[in-house]
């Protein structure tokens, strides 16, 4: 079987809002940007932010699928989460540092960096 996992979306309930927010956190630009669904191009993964309610879709927020994002250092996963809400502190897991944070849209998001 060969399956490739290229994408994932978030659902948001202010796509501007959204935008912003994953604009500054990626320190890039949204690549394709429209009211229903969003795209953010991340080192050839797609995020996808999806504003569910223009579909009249029903979703709950929260801890059941979490994105995870890496970065280089601990230094670096600390700069990335400052000012955010943190609902899981930096912990050292293994051989990684981790921490979540809940977005502005209600979605917990992870983040790792390597320990030395």
């Amino acid at each position: 079987m060969d399956i490739h996992i290229n994408s994932l979306y978030l659902c948001v309930n202010d796509m501007d809002r959204a935008i912003k927010f994953y604009e500054e956190f990626f320190e890039q630009e949204v690549t394709e940007r429209d009211e229903l669904y969003s795209v953010f191009e991340v080192n050839g993964f797609r995020l996808g932010l999806f504003a569910y309610k223009l579909t009249n879709e029903t979703h709950e927020f929260g801890s059941n699928c979490i994105p995870s994002f890496s970065v280089d250092d601990l230094k670096l996963l600390d700069v990335k989460l400052r000012g955010k809400d943190i609902c899981f502190p930096i912990t050292r897991i293994g051989n990684n540092w981790v921490a979540e944070f809940v977005d502005p849209e209600g979605n917990h998001i992870e983040m790792t960096a390597p320990a030395k």
